[in-house]
């Protein structure tokens, strides 16, 4: 199996990289186009500001690359969020291809935190990529927006209103944790996503 890590100015390769290791699966890091597309499994990382990392992706063509993409594609985190139509965060049109708006956090109370950093809970588990994952189980988060509940939803998590924790569209999914940093249940989704998925 050929695994494709997406390369730009946003992702945080490293630690996914190590995650794989540990679950005995070797991957290519590369923006190269060619190498992206003919990958059998994509994951598009991301830690970091929506509008630059869109800017980059769009000055080196990885924007259409992604959007066109007919393997199983994994967004991580910011990767998930520019997989949606928009985000709040500097006002960015981001890839599209779940149509879902990313938007701030608004807290309600003076101990709600933004961003959210830490351990929470996802429930209402859908598709293969939660197979063997129990319900509630506990995934790490660092993030200060969100995407709504929708037709996409496949995971939920509950901070300062329940929210998507993962999305799924055809052969794109997307986790708004990090599951390089989830322990067991992390490590089952990304042996799900690249061992199970087809």
């Amino acid at each position: 199996m050929k695994l494709t890590i997406v390369k730009y100015n946003a992702g945080n390769i490293q630690s996914v990289l190590y995650a794989l290791e540990r679950i005995g699966v070797e991957a290519v890091v590369t923006d190269d186009h060619a190498q992206i597309k003919e990958a059998d499994k994509v994951i598009f990382p991301g830690v970091g500001e929506a509008s630059s990392a869109m800017k980059y992706l769009k000055e080196r063509g990885l924007d259409e690359v992604l959007q066109n993409l007919t393997q199983p594609v994994l967004g991580i985190c910011l990767g998930m969020q520019l997989m949606c139509s928009y985000s709040e965060e500097n006002d960015t049109p981001c890839l599209d291809i779940f149509d879902e708006r990313v938007t701030k956090f608004k807290p309600s109370a003076a101990q709600e935190k933004i961003p959210q950093i830490g351990w929470n809970n996802i429930y209402d588990l859908k598709t293969e990529l939660f197979n063997g994952v129990k319900e509630n189980s506990y995934c790490y988060f660092v993030h200060g927006y969100h995407a709504a509940l929708g037709p996409h939803t496949m995971a939920t998590t509950n901070y300062i209103q329940p929210y998507s924790s993962a999305l799924h569209k055809g052969n794109f999914y997307g986790v708004q944790f990090h599951p390089e940093k989830s322990a067991e249940v992390g490590e089952q989704i990304l042996r799900n996503f690249c061992l199970g998925i087809k």
